[in-house]
């Protein structure tokens, strides 16, 4: 028999401990608060391991490793304190042959608070559907799945069962309701509610209710049959006979008005008529019912009908401006709904006097706010706003009034888009009202607003004002008697600011005066209400510049008493900001010449100095005349040419023209583009004039050529002496430089030859100018056989 073999103890201990660490659970976790618990609280997560191991803890996802506390040489733990959301919590024992971690779920909530606003009715659908509907509220969220029941005992006479539990529904809304069906016989109930979730439960206080006080029947149908202008019926139906009925109307955002209840219950559909409604409006209609005894029911769906049309109800508010002479312009304001009872389809209007009758008749778009009509003395105008069911009561309009005695008038900013007018009242004796007007200056047919006020108000606000604009207006106090008592006022401005710009200014020149007009600076460039100008003068002869303040009402002004001297002359714009810019478009040069019509004798020897023997007293004195205006004409060139006028024969660009007898090669531009000395040159001919030979017998020189402005009216315009050539119009100064030449070769001037040994040309630079003056002579002789001056372009650009 063999030998049975024994395992030492320790071998059957080590297997066992071998088959505990390698087996699915290595370990396990526990709160001691339990899976779930309150928000806030605070305990331990413990972690025993089967073997040992050296262990750890871990939270959340991904796992967090945790600092934990030994508790045994197999159990660890961790402390969690003020707990604020759902956690997960694991362990995991770290050795060769360890399973998979063990973990727990931690869910926090709070426990369910006590139901409220428990109340049920007893809804009466049918004479035979009858149940009781009950409502509460489940208090604060407890982030915890929390059922709710509602328990309910019913008393017939003496007897009473249950209590009954009733499910409810929508678990997951704040208010709760649930629908249980009672017998006849049911006189009373007692209800209450539970809720409970894993922290907890909790129940409402007991209610009880008397089935008839609760008694409601089920929301009427209701709609609307037909209405008139003034009247609407609707039907009403319900399902079983009620007692009382009560029905309510209102248009827009109106407050609801009841009908008052007739109390006749002939059946369960009634038809019932709402007066008193005003016509063309939008109404809306509900309806509710009771029983003998109980609750009102819930009120029914909407319905909503429109009143018909009828004709205007009153005159339309309407203004006037004058467009001219022999028209007005007539403005009318679109009616509320109240005054129009109705949609306005169109407008007539209509001009004519007592003596003739109507002049002019015509129908307006009902979207034409203004119209202008022709208008004389003793002539009335009449306009009317239509619908589709007539005409409105005729507004007139007779201009012609007698004045009354005007109003005492001021203003007041109020924001900025509003303004206040003020005034006066005037004498209450046949008072009708006021017509306060405002405009943006300037501007008064194109935005014309009014306001009509009652005789006792005595001032007006005015909104839309637009900042940095400067507004004007007036008040008029209308008078029964058909007087009218007209204030005018101006410089209404909510914002202001400088001025951003000058006027625009003109001149003219009068002996030694000059009228000086400007125009009025861009609406959008004002800054506000233009408060006055300033006109500032300079002399060339030095001196004190000279300052002349003029109102904002005046656009022209006249400076008189001026001495012989080029002046500068320049207008700014003020606001109540303060003094806007200047700049080139506000200055303007002009020249004041002597007068010497009124010298006398005396004067004529100041300017030549003792007369020439042979000189009568008259011919001494034009001699003196020519000479002034020479000297003036030499002043204001002076003034307007530069210092040194180089020579043009000196020029580069003349000195590579090709010479050759009778012509000569130019560089010319074939558009007026500007050019410069870079540019490849195209070559124009231009040819000489023959010198003319005189016939023979002939004695002195040969009479010089006349221009075609030199001919007699009775002269051929159409036949040249001479043929007509090109010129430059303006060269630089320097021809070696780079600066630009404008170029035009559409222009004939006279030709100018200065071959003849000491022939001294006569250049006339005023031919059509007011200085009324002889031509002046210039010695010398020029080297370019085409240059013409032209002095135009110095006044053009100076003045």
């Amino acid at each position: 028999m063999p030998m049975a073999v024994r395992l030492p103890t320790w071998t059957f201990f080590t297997a066992v401990i071998m088959q505990l660490c390698t087996g699915e659970n290595s370990c396990s976790i526990r709160s001691t608060a339990g899976p779930v618990v309150q928000l806030g609280s605070s305990f331990q997560i413990y972690c025993t391991f089967k073997c040992k191991c050296k262990g750890s803890m871990y939270s959340d996802h991904p796992p967090t490793p945790k600092a934990h506390e030994v508790f045994n040489a197999t159990t660890v733990y961790i402390e969690v304190a003020n707990i604020t959301r759902n956690q997960t919590y694991s362990c995991q024992c770290v050795c060769p042959h360890a399973s998979d971690s063990c973990g727990m779920d931690i869910f926090t909530g709070y426990p369910p608070a006590v139901p409220s606003n428990v109340s049920c009715i007893y809804k009466v659908q049918t004479n035979e559907s009858r149940a009781v509907v009950c409502t509460w509220s489940r208090g604060r969220d407890t982030h915890l799945t929390t059922g709710s029941v509602l328990r309910v005992r019913t008393t017939s006479g003496v007897h009473t069962s249950g209590p009954l539990t009733y499910s409810v529904s929508g678990q997951d809304s704040h208010f709760l309701s649930t629908s249980l069906d009672v017998s006849h016989s049911v006189q009373q109930i007692s209800v209450w509610v539970e809720s409970q979730n894993p922290l907890g439960s909790a129940e409402s206080a007991p209610l009880n209710y008397t089935l008839r006080d609760i008694a409601t029947p089920s929301a009427p149908d209701l709609s609307a049959h037909t209405c008139s202008s003034r009247e609407c019926v609707v039907q009403v139906g319900t399902s079983v006979r009620t007692q009382e009925l009560e029905i309510q109307y209102r248009s827009g955002a109106d407050a609801w008005t009841s009908l008052p209840d007739s109390g006749r219950r002939a059946s369960l559909t009634q038809i019932r008529s709402i007066s008193s409604l005003r016509p063309y409006r939008l109404y809306h209609f509900r309806a509710r019912a009771r029983l003998d005894t109980g609750m009102w029911s819930q009120w029914s769906a909407k319905v909503s009908s429109w009143t018909q049309e009828e004709a205007p109800a009153r005159e339309p508010d309407v203004w006037h401006a004058e467009a001219d002479v022999r028209s007005l312009k007539v403005y009318w304001k679109e009616e509320d709904l109240s005054a129009a009872r109705g949609k306005i389809t169109w407008y007539r209007i209509s001009v004519g006097s007592r003596n003739s009758g109507p002049i002019f008749s015509a129908n307006i778009s009902a979207d034409v706010r203004n119209y202008t009509v022709p208008f004389g003395p003793g002539c009335g105008v009449t306009v009317w706003s239509c619908t589709a069911k007539g005409c409105s009561p005729p507004a007139r309009i007779s201009p012609g009034y007698t004045k009354a005695e005007p109003l005492q008038v001021r203003h007041e900013t109020a924001g900025e888009h509003n303004a206040t007018i003020y005034w006066s009242k005037a004498g209450s004796a046949g008072q009708q009202g006021y017509v306060v007007e405002w405009y943006p200056e300037g501007r008064k047919l194109e935005a014309l607003q009014w306001l009509r006020l009652g005789s006792q108000h005595s001032h007006a606000l005015i909104t839309g004002l637009e900042p940095f604009e400067c507004y004007a207006g007036a008040v008029y106090a209308v008078h029964s008697d058909s007087s009218v008592g007209r204030s005018g006022f101006t410089g209404v401005a909510t914002l202001e600011s400088v001025p951003a710009a000058v006027p625009s200014v003109l001149e003219k020149v009068e002996g030694n005066s000059v009228n000086v007009s400007w125009m009025q600076i861009p609406r959008g460039q004002r800054g506000g209400c233009i408060t006055t100008y300033t006109i500032y003068l300079e002399s060339s002869s030095g001196g004190e510049r000279q300052v002349f303040p003029v109102a904002a009402s005046e656009k022209t002004y006249v400076i008189e008493g001026l001495s012989p001297a080029a002046y500068t002359l320049w207008v700014t714009a003020s606001t109540a900001k303060g003094e806007g810019p200047t700049g080139p478009r506000s200055k303007v040069k002009f020249f004041i010449q002597r007068d010497s019509s009124n010298h006398p004798t005396g004067g004529c020897a100041r300017l030549l100095g003792p007369p020439h023997p042979h000189m009568s007293v008259p011919e001494f004195c034009r001699e003196a005349e020519v000479r002034g205006q020479q000297l003036a004409v030499k002043l204001l060139l002076r003034f307007l040419l530069p210092d040194e006028v180089p020579d043009p024969a000196n020029s580069k660009w003349a000195k590579e023209c090709v010479l050759q007898p009778g012509e000569m090669k130019l560089q010319l531009q074939t558009s007026v583009a500007s050019v410069t000395a870079e540019d490849d040159p195209i070559l124009v001919e231009v040819e000489e004039l023959p010198q003319p030979r005189c016939r023979a017998g002939t004695s002195g020189p040969c009479p010089r050529l006349l221009s075609p402005t030199a001919l007699s009216p009775t002269s051929r315009p159409d036949v040249l002496l001479y043929p007509r050539t090109t010129y430059i119009k303006s060269v630089s100064h320097d021809s070696s430089s780079s600066k630009q030449t404008s170029v035009d070769t559409n222009i004939t001037v006279d030709y100018i030859s200065a071959h003849e040994p000491g022939h001294q040309e006569v250049i006339s630079f005023f031919p059509s100018h007011d200085f009324a003056m002889e031509p002046l002579e210039f010695g010398g002789k020029l080297t370019l056989d085409a240059v013409k001056i032209n002095c135009g372009e110095f006044f053009q650009n100076s003045f």
